[in-house]
């Protein structure tokens, strides 16, 4: 398992006023950050631009030195043992950078495997497994110069498994690709876990790819983890709203007046339609058995009821206005 405790970045640079004066500049890019990756699990950190989440990603990666705080992969101390440490991480970066354009896909993967210095003979057979892996085996000799941006993509992920590397970090794998080159990486990543036992931690701006892969997941806000849990425990407790959306047949005015008196004060109640009538209910807590009871009280047909999921994005959204 990799855990990082109090985890906490400052930068300190010195900006120019006027010609000859600097004034000293101290920035808190990460503030008391806690959080745990566990084998075979894909853990999310999310946030608007700026609020630390790279920063964040390139401490656990040991790319730069906390100022503070600790990070033990499988009781491993990576702070003081950095190098041992980068040999069972590493880090996978959106966008097409850290592959060199001008070699093939080979030998891209020869470079950066005897940069961890692994023998040639044990190199080529892990190349030509983690090539077939990404479905790279048959372009392995094009420069990659010519590859698409998802063939890119997935040799960048080839490169961040050269290591064999018990935990990754993934910096926005999908930004710039297609919807199709998306999905296909998405299960890539999935596979990573679920088959590979990799422990992953991603970062990404788009909401549904959270939903769609991670375990559990982080809010960072201004370098603070704000909020925190798996999907479901997210949408329970911080949830402001539910919605039940019934259809029902022949609403009568007496069933109508009841519905609303019930409701008063505690939902936001729209109700439309003539014969067949469409009834939203908005409120902070479910009200369904209430509904049903009066309706049926009445002998109005329910054709349809649906209770609707509360929205990760907005959740995220509201937890991220309430930070700033």
């Amino acid at each position: 398992m990799l855990i990082a405790t109090n985890l906490s970045k400052k930068f300190v640079y010195k900006e120019s006023k006027g010609l000859f004066k600097k004034k000293l500049i101290v920035k808190n890019a990460v503030n008391d950050v806690s959080l745990k990756i566990e084998s075979g699990k894909i853990v999310g950190l999310i946030g608007v631009n700026g609020a630390g989440k790279t920063t964040t990603i390139k401490m656990l990666a040991s790319l730069i030195k906390p100022t503070t705080g600790e990070i033990l992969i499988d009781n491993l101390d990576i702070i003081k043992e950095h190098k041992k440490a980068k040999r069972i991480i590493n880090l996978i970066s959106g966008g097409e950078r850290n592959i060199y354009w001008r070699l093939t896909a080979q030998e891209n993967l020869e470079y950066f495997g005897a940069l961890y210095g692994i023998p040639k003979d044990v190199l080529n057979q892990k190349i030509e497994t983690i090539l077939e892996m990404v479905g790279l085996t048959e372009s392995k000799d094009i420069p990659v110069e010519r590859y698409s941006k998802g063939m890119k993509q997935r040799l960048q992920i080839a490169r961040g498994l050269i290591n064999d590397p018990k935990y990754i970090f993934l910096d926005e794998p999908t930004l710039g690709l297609d919807i199709n080159i998306a999905k296909e990486l998405r299960s890539y990543i999935r596979k990573l876990a679920d088959d590979e036992n990799k422990g992953i931690l991603l970062t990404t701006h788009y909401i549904s790819e959270v939903e769609e892969l991670c375990d559990y997941i982080y809010i960072i806000s201004n370098g603070y983890i704000v909020a925190e849990g798996t999907p479901d425990e997210l949408k329970e407790e911080l949830s402001t709203k539910t919605q039940v959306v019934l259809t029902v047949e022949v609403l009568t005015e007496q069933a109508e007046v009841e519905l609303k008196d019930i409701l008063e004060c505690k939902a936001e109640v729209t109700i439309e339609g003539e014969n067949i009538h469409t009834i939203k209910v908005i409120s902070k807590e479910n009200f369904t058995a209430e509904i049903i009871r009066c309706l049926s009280s009445h002998n109005v047909s329910i054709l349809n009821m649906k209770l609707m999921e509360p929205d990760l994005e907005e959740i995220v959204l509201n937890v991220l206005r309430r930070s700033e």
